[in-house]
């Protein structure tokens, strides 16, 4: 009995981990940390996901959702469209525009 307790909070471990949204399933996966929070980014031709891994408290949102475009810039190069913004400081998905040649 101890052995199956043990498998399910094993999965139920793994499960946790940042999974993209349908719509990025086969995307390119980046890491990165920013102002103390982690964060993975989907990429997947011109949209991307940020997911933040862990928790943020109060104030920290509006910071964090400006580190999550800081995120989008750093690791593709790319400019998010404004106007494309969904989500919160949790998951925010967008659009992106590149320069030529940043593909």
């Amino acid at each position: 009995m101890m052995r199956i307790v043990s498998l399910l909070l094993i999965l139920c471990l793994v499960a946790c981990g940042a999974q993209p949204a349908p719509g990025m399933l086969g995307a390119a996966r980046h890491e990165t940390r920013l102002g103390g929070h982690d964060y993975v980014l989907y990429r997947k031709q011109d949209r991307v996901e940020v997911i933040r891994l862990g928790s943020a408290f109060g104030a920290d949102h509006d910071l964090i959702r400006a580190n999550m475009i800081g995120v989008v810039t750093g690791l593709t190069g790319c400019e998010v469209v404004p106007r494309s913004i969904e989500g919160d400081s949790g998951d925010m998905r967008a659009r992106i525009k590149c320069p030529k040649g940043r593909r």
